[in-house]
């Protein structure tokens, strides 16, 4: 999530900015995705990731709402 953040943070153009945040959306909900699966496989317990699954969900949620005002200052 990080590395294609700081892409899109060098994005040569508005749709280049909002491609590459695209690619940080898909590669954050994967994250929580693996997390979710742990979690339920029972490979770790709810209570050791919660607080990282809570930032990705924050990072998520930050992330589409930027992409979102990308999208409108665009039009």
């Amino acid at each position: 999530m990080g590395a294609n953040y700081r892409a899109a943070c060098r994005a040569k153009s508005p749709a280049d900015f909002i491609s590459k945040m695209g690619i940080v959306e898909e590669e954050t909900d994967e994250t929580i995705y693996w997390m979710e699966l742990l979690m339920e496989s029972g490979f770790v317990q709810k209570l050791d990731i919660a607080n990282l699954l809570d930032e990705a969900n924050q990072i998520l949620a930050m992330t589409v709402s930027s992409i979102r005002t990308a999208k409108r200052k665009r039009q």
